[in-house]
């Protein structure tokens, strides 16, 4: 994969993967950070990956560009060879769709030309990879949802949107980690806190991960909102394993 240098301020420098939005991409942005962690390479402070690029601050009385650039370099020659591998942690998010909690499953139905129980059924037939974190504390970015259930953003968004809420804009899906404004149409909930600050680890998914949502029942979801309530519960989760997965 041919990649592109740009330089961000004196501090900062961007990798281009191309254009595509792929999990492939996606694969390849996380081994190098994974590298990055793993060799603590002196004067890079920080790298934050997004869809198709990686990218890094480092201190330049530590390492200058010139040297930056010819470490990311030798790290790409260096997993194109050992055609490394890695596994990645399936989450189970249990989501009550439909109701109070999923105000705009109807809007989606209707938009798609299909049944409540159709919609449903199609969002939580995949797993969805978490291409990266963002916009606040616990958003993952998911990719690979259906087009079959796309749906624009609500003209009018609301003013306070629960968290623990699962939406559609476009095609894309995601989960409110936290109360906010949004337009995203909203499908369902999930009792899982993606985000508590209480909690040792307080954001529960990384990207490279990937959620599947599990439908659940009213009594299901009052179940186990109560069992988070007092610390006993824990999400489901299994291992994904050999790297990118273009048909998951």
């Amino acid at each position: 994969m041919k990649v592109q240098f740009h330089p961000l301020g004196d501090t900062g420098i961007q990798v281009l993967f191309g254009s595509d939005i792929s999990e492939k991409t996606n694969y390849q942005i996380r081994l190098i950070a994974d590298t990055l962690r793993k060799q603590e390479v002196e004067g890079i402070i920080e790298w934050v990956p997004a869809y198709t690029t990686l990218t890094i601050f480092y201190q330049p009385d530590k390492i200058i560009y010139k040297d930056l650039c010819k470490k990311l370099e030798d790290i790409l020659d260096q997993l194109q060879r050992e055609e490394v591998q890695s596994n990645s942690t399936v989450y189970e998010i249990p989501v009550l769709y439909g109701g109070e909690v999923g105000p705009d499953l109807s809007e989606v139905a209707s938009c798609n030309g299909l049944t409540e129980d159709e919609v449903v059924a199609i969002h939580s037939a995949q797993s969805y990879l978490i291409y990266m974190m963002g916009f606040v504390p616990g958003f993952p970015y998911l990719g690979g949802m259906a087009k079959d259930i796309a749906t624009p953003r609500r003209e009018n968004p609301r003013v306070k949107i629960e968290a623990g809420s699962v939406g559609i804009a476009g095609e894309q899906t995601g989960v409110y980690p936290l109360e906010t404004p949004g337009g995203w149409q909203i499908i369902g909930k999930t009792p899982v806190k993606l985000y508590d600050p209480d909690r040792e680890e307080p954001i529960l998914l990384s990207a490279g991960d990937y959620i599947r949502f599990v439908p659940v029942g009213q009594k299901e979801y009052e179940k186990i909102e109560e069992a988070i309530k007092l610390d006993k519960y824990k999400v489901k989760s299994y291992e994904k394993g050999g790297g990118h997965d273009e048909n998951h």
